[in-house]
């Protein structure tokens, strides 16, 4: 894929590619999002972390302008989308791609139709469209695969299919929501360096949601190089490496509890914390004895 240069003024920063400012959200009478205030640079993968029905799959949906907030302001590249109309809303929709947990492909398109649908509604020549769908497919290893449906595909590669779809039109902002839920361990592996890929070779801003603690080690101390022959090759420090265009939110009754790398989400002595990434996470009886701790 190919990134198109734009010129930008030296003595003014890039806005972020996401900022919430003091974002409240309520369904009913429960308060999901309570005073939410982060930022997402350009080029950084910004994992986000809670507990089931903590608030994760809202942030997208805000982000993408499915919900408005209650109260606050959301910007996405420098422009306010909560003030926006539907029209301006789906120009903005338009320029972000999305991965949606059960993947969300046409069933009676194939590979390759589901990566064109976009372009073709767009009215791009054929053979505009068959270049760019033949880029993205071998960005995610499925060119040989285009043909077939999805029904004939493993489930980690329904999902590498929904990435690539995600991937027309040259997005700068993806969005993940539980990309490796159900998947087996290599393929959810798979899924995360094609995640890293978009990060490190192509300045891809991504917000990634998941409650998956694999995930959130392997992206945070993993990164991509390529070789001398053009080889693209995924390398991993350990604990010994500390990414700082990848951090971590996490969120807990509504509030952001965390928000920094995943050395430092590692060393928190919060408990609730500790607990969640040992995969102990706390149940609801034990709400009132987290707020003592």
């Amino acid at each position: 894929m190919t990134r198109l240069s734009t010129q930008v003024n030296e003595h003014e920063p890039a806005p972020p590619a996401i900022e919430f400012r003091h974002v409240s959200h309520s369904f009913a009478d429960k308060k999901v999002l309570d005073d939410i205030s982060f930022t997402v640079v350009k080029g950084e993968i910004k994992i986000i972390l809670s507990g089931s029905g903590g608030g994760k799959s809202t942030m997208l949906k805000l982000i993408l302008g499915l919900l408005k907030p209650d109260a606050g302001q959301i910007f996405v590249a420098g422009e306010e989308i909560t003030k926006l109309d539907e029209t301006e809303m789906q120009r903005m929709r338009d320029s972000v791609g999305m991965v949606f947990q059960e993947g969300a492909l046409f069933d009676s398109l194939s590979v390759y139709d589901n990566v064109a649908y976009r372009p073709h509604e767009q009215a791009m020549s054929e053979e505009e469209i068959e270049r760019e769908v033949r880029l993205l497919l071998r960005f995610v290893n499925l060119e040989q695969e285009m043909g077939k449906l999805p029904n004939e595909l493993s489930g980690g590669m329904q999902k590498r299919v929904s990435i690539a779809r995600a991937l027309v039109g040259d997005p700068q902002l993806v969005l993940f929501d539980e990309p490796t839920a159900a998947l087996d361990p290599p393929t959810a592996r798979t899924i995360c360096e094609l995640i890293i890929k978009l990060r490190d070779l192509e300045d891809v801003t991504s917000v990634l949601v998941t409650h998956e603690m694999d995930v959130v080690k392997y992206v945070t101390t993993a990164y991509a190089v390529v070789s001398e022959d053009g080889e693209v090759m995924i390398k991993t420090e350990g604990d010994e490496l500390c990414l700082t265009n990848t951090s971590i939110l996490m969120l807990r009754g509504g509030h952001v509890i965390f928000n920094g790398t995943g050395a430092e989400l590692a060393k928190t002595e919060d408990a609730y914390i500790q607990r969640f990434i040992r995969g102990t996470e706390l149940k609801t009886d034990d709400e009132a004895n987290y707020a003592r701790l």
